[in-house]
């Protein structure tokens, strides 16, 4: 299982989970969230080791701002949260690996994701609320099961050290990783150590 902490922006917080070797590191340009990068360091960026992979999030942000952040601060995936058409997310993958999140209820249609086939690489399926991600809030991961196509997936929304646990029972065959984010802070952006630590240590205990 892959691990991915989201909403990082402080140099030295950077650096104190990368030493923690997860395997994806995300960044967030959107200026509505808490975790907006801001002027964002780009020696903190290139500090992280090559095996960490570094991703950019966005929400609807035009092609132009996507492709100039990742040719700034070298970017290995997307991660797009708004209403990104296939075509749009496609067009991307020249220059990154594409990530497409989608706000996840009870109600929602999986089918709904074909048209993504072949435009990109992996899904992130969230909690749905009126903002775009960070809302520490969990779906009901039983709907997981109506997800049948072949793209792999991660899962986020509200993950915490009270359920991390019971991440380790999801045995769908496309689940890929889970996005550690507001449930792990010391406030918006500034992630707390201690709590990753458990909760990698959790996470990988019996997982090969």
């Amino acid at each position: 299982m892959k691990i991915k902490v989201c909403g990082l922006r402080d140099p030295e917080n950077i650096s104190e989970v990368a030493a923690l070797n997860p395997d994806y590191v995300g960044f967030i340009f959107y200026g509505d969230s808490p975790r907006f990068v801001g002027d964002l360091s780009l020696d903190a960026l290139k500090a992280i080791p090559s095996h960490i992979n570094k991703t950019a999030v966005f929400v609807n942000a035009d092609a132009k701002t996507i492709n100039n952040l990742i040719d700034q601060y070298d970017f290995d995936f997307v991660q797009l949260h708004g209403d990104e058409t296939p075509a749009f997310c496609k067009s991307l993958r020249d220059k990154a690996i594409v990530i497409k999140a989608f706000g996840i209820d009870n109600d929602f249609d999986f089918k709904r994701l074909d048209k993504y086939k072949n435009k990109v690489d992996l899904f992130l399926f969230d909690t749905k609320t009126k903002a775009h991600g960070g809302s520490g809030i969990t779906f009901d991961w039983n709907v997981l099961d109506k997800y049948e196509m072949e793209i792999p997936f991660f899962l986020s929304g509200g993950l915490s050290l009270d359920n991390i646990e019971a991440v380790k029972s999801i045995y769908h065959p496309q689940f890929y990783g889970v996005d550690l984010n507001s449930k792990f802070e010391l406030s918006p952006g500034i992630k707390d150590i201690k709590k990753l630590e458990t909760a990698f240590n959790i996470i990988k205990q019996n997982i090969d």
